[in-house]
């Protein structure tokens, strides 16, 4: 059996049936799989980059209250505050404005499943930047998962075309920003994993990223729509609450102590749960319509996903 360079110990399948893993594994999986359908309803009066900055300021207030709660320090040395700056841009800005502006061309169900792929350039960023050798089995599974995705998008892309010819190339330009989405988050998930981002509390280190990410975004958002907006209703200010404390300080620090305990590439294949809750809800909610060609898109999908996820033990 190998060691796991991410944690220091030994490496085995049996690591995703431990508590610290299987648990934390499990919740992201669910609760990011409802938070798909969060955003479909932030997306009205409010621009999206607005919707986008008042999530992460929310999110921001409540981890510092988490890492005040904790009795962790609340500052960040200059090397903890570099990280925090590039994963502010990288996750906390760049990838959720691209999130949620394809929610206005695609459905939550479908966006949930693309971004499944995050795997692809987190295994691949990791080779590249932490070491982490990419299996043949990997290589396969993400064969199967690509050709499931592309079954996805070909039925999405029939759908817009039988309701409107011009609605063809939205789910294009949804797809689009998905794949860019998953460049910025990964770019984030494998800083979380290097040397500079372990010596930094979690808690902390999510805050920092966090209110330089709100910022960040602020700046976007008056620049692209003007000063700001907010919608008082429940449905909206319930849903900026739920994404920012249960979609957020909730999830990212569980996800980041899987990105440390499993390396990004393997902390990515809770992936393989989420599209499934987001296309079901998206189902309930949506009126997502299923079709042969939409329930082979993503079996194929999953098994991809999950014989990605047997290859990558890095045991074998």
């Amino acid at each position: 059996m190998s060691v796991d360079h991410q944690t220091g110990g030994q490496a085995g399948e049996a690591r995703f049936l431990e508590a610290r893993i299987l648990v934390p594994f499990l919740l992201t999986a669910l609760i990011w799989g409802s938070t798909w359908i969060a955003i479909k309803y932030q997306l009205g009066d409010v621009p999206p980059s607005w919707s986008v900055t008042w999530r992460f300021a929310g999110a921001a207030v409540g981890m510092f209250a988490f890492a005040a709660f904790k009795r962790l320090p609340l500052l960040l040395d200059k090397r903890g505050l570099m990280v925090a700056v590039v994963m502010a841009c990288s996750v906390f800005s760049l990838n959720f404005q691209f999130v949620y502006r394809s929610e206005q061309y695609v459905t939550s169900g479908l966006v949930a499943v693309l971004f499944a792929l995050l795997l692809v350039p987190n295994t691949v960023l990791s080779r590249v930047f932490l070491g982490q050798r990419i299996t043949r089995g990997f290589l396969v599974g993400t064969a199967i998962a690509l050709a499931g995705i592309g079954l996805l998008m070909l039925h999405e892309y029939r759908l817009a075309l039988a309701q409107n010819a011009a609605m063809g190339a939205q789910v294009l330009i949804g797809g689009l920003m998905v794949m860019v989405a998953l460049l910025f988050a990964s770019v984030g998930n494998v800083v979380q994993a290097s040397p500079a981002a372990r010596s930094q509390p979690v808690p902390t280190l999510l805050a920092w990223a966090m209110l330089i990410g709100a910022l960040v975004d602020a700046v976007i958002a008056w620049a692209l729509s003007g000063p700001p907006r907010f919608d008082w209703t429940w449905s909206y200010a319930g849903g900026v609450a739920y994404l920012a404390i249960i979609g957020s300080v909730v999830t990212f620090p569980m996800y980041n102590g899987l990105l440390r305990a499993l390396g990004p590439g393997r902390a990515a294949y809770n992936g393989v749960l989420v599209p499934v809750v987001a296309m079901l809800i998206s189902t309930a909610f949506e009126g997502y319509r299923w079709s042969l060609l939409a329930g082979a898109g993503a079996t194929l999908a999953m098994i991809g996903l999950v014989v990605a996820l047997r290859a990558r033990n890095p045991s074998r």
